[in-house]
């Protein structure tokens, strides 16, 4: 039986067009099945299939969404990024690759702080501080602020809504987490 060893990098005469970056704990703050869908959306914006998305890539696929990307907003997106240089040398080498972008989406999406927002908006609907809003006054509220009548339903009809029509929003809020600080649970379905 062979023993397994680690390589060393690529092949001898074979070079690598872009050095390494540490990895700074990017895939922590994401579920698998987040980093799959992170990956996913990587993939789509890395146009020629490289692995790192450039200016090149930026300018694609924003004017594939109808936009124009200006060198200012390109300038803003590739400096962004965990480790970037602001010389103008470094310009032409400028990219991302999907563990910068894992972490360029963590700092955004933990900066948005999501459930403290969403508990404050249920919360002015809980008479009472229950943790529970009414589902059918809820849903009036929402189809009144201009939810579709399908997207309610489906906010309403997963497990945080209880037999008598009563939606738990501080639970329902909790998996809206992007990073909790607590250890992944060992009893957790995958999906």
């Amino acid at each position: 039986m062979a023993t397994a060893t680690l390589g060393r990098g690529l092949p001898p005469g074979i070079k690598g067009g872009h050095p390494r970056e540490a990895s700074g704990g990017a895939y922590t703050l994401f579920t698998p099945q987040q980093v799959k869908q992170f990956k996913e959306a990587f993939t789509m914006i890395d146009q020629d299939g490289d692995g790192r998305v450039t200016e090149a890539d930026l300018k694609t696929m924003l004017s594939n969404l109808g936009q124009t990307p200006t060198p200012a907003l390109l300038d803003a997106l590739l400096a962004s990024r965990p480790g970037s240089s602001l010389s103008p040398s470094a310009k032409s080498e400028r990219s991302v690759n999907f563990t910068q972008f894992l972490s360029m989406m963590g700092e955004h999406l933990l900066a948005l702080d999501p459930e403290h927002d969403l508990l404050e908006a249920f919360a002015c609907f809980d008479d009472g501080d229950k943790g529970w809003v009414d589902v059918k006054d809820m849903r009036r509220q929402l189809i009144e602020y201009g939810m579709e009548e399908h997207e309610v339903d489906r906010l309403f009809s997963g497990p945080y809504t209880d037999r008598q029509g009563r939606f738990n929003y501080i639970e329902w809020a909790k998996v809206l987490r992007v990073n909790d600080g607590e250890p992944e649970r060992d009893d957790k379905l995958d999906d």
